[in-house]
């Protein structure tokens, strides 16, 4: 069996997959044709993990589909230097996106810090408030609601991306808070992974 050519599928997935739909974002082009996608999914999804859909990882999780990474890292804007809060990142690869972007990245998340990571990115499980402001909230995939002491990190003037499910259906929405208050865009539906712990919560009434 041979090798497989991992820097041609890259290649191919940037010019057939981004470049056609909107990625358009330098930086983001920089970072996704260099960082090895394949180093960060279980081994036996490494031959398909270019493909233009979702991946199912362990214990249930899910990676995104490049396309919608690259579409949330262009609509976020992101610049060298920018202090990123990170969410939903199920396997390190777009810490590695943004760290090659030259952002300050905390990511959080409960699953263990891949190895391959840069050491500038900060891995933890609870956003800390000290840590506060970011430039740049981005969350990869798709979430129902982003609490209130989330959305309080965000600068004033900063930045967010994120897939906001709305009927059910995920849609890319990117956002800039303004007086203390986000107002958000809604761009178009995209297959998304939805990242757990973000459901809507449902207030019962008390008599």
């Amino acid at each position: 069996m041979g090798q497989v050519d991992f820097a041609g599928m890259r290649a191919a997935m940037v010019a057939s997959q981004l470049r056609t739909s909107d990625v358009n974002d330098n930086a983001v082009i920089a970072a996704m044709s260099s960082v090895p996608r394949e180093d960060f999914v279980p081994a036996a999804r490494r031959e398909t993990c270019y493909i233009d859909r979702a991946i199912p990882l362990d214990e249930g999780r899910v990676m995104n589909p490049p396309l919608a990474t690259g579409r949330l890292l262009t609509l976020a804007e992101i610049r060298s230097g920018d202090k990123v809060l990170l969410l939903g990142d199920a396997t390190g690869y777009t810490a590695a996106l943004l760290a090659h972007m030259g952002a300050q990245v905390t990511a959080i998340t409960d699953i263990k810090k891949p190895a391959n990571l840069p050491s500038s990115v900060t891995w933890q499980k609870t956003v800390e408030a000290k840590d506060a402001p970011y430039d740049v909230i981005l969350v990869d995939g798709a979430v129902e609601e982003l609490p209130d002491h989330i959305v309080q990190q965000l600068a004033d003037d900063g930045r967010i991306a994120l897939g906001m499910i709305v009927r059910g259906v995920p849609r890319l929405c990117s956002g800039r808070k303004a007086g203390g208050v986000i107002g958000y865009v809604s761009h178009a539906e995209m297959e998304m992974a939805i990242v757990p712990g973000f459901a809507k919560k449902v207030h019962a009434f008390t008599f």
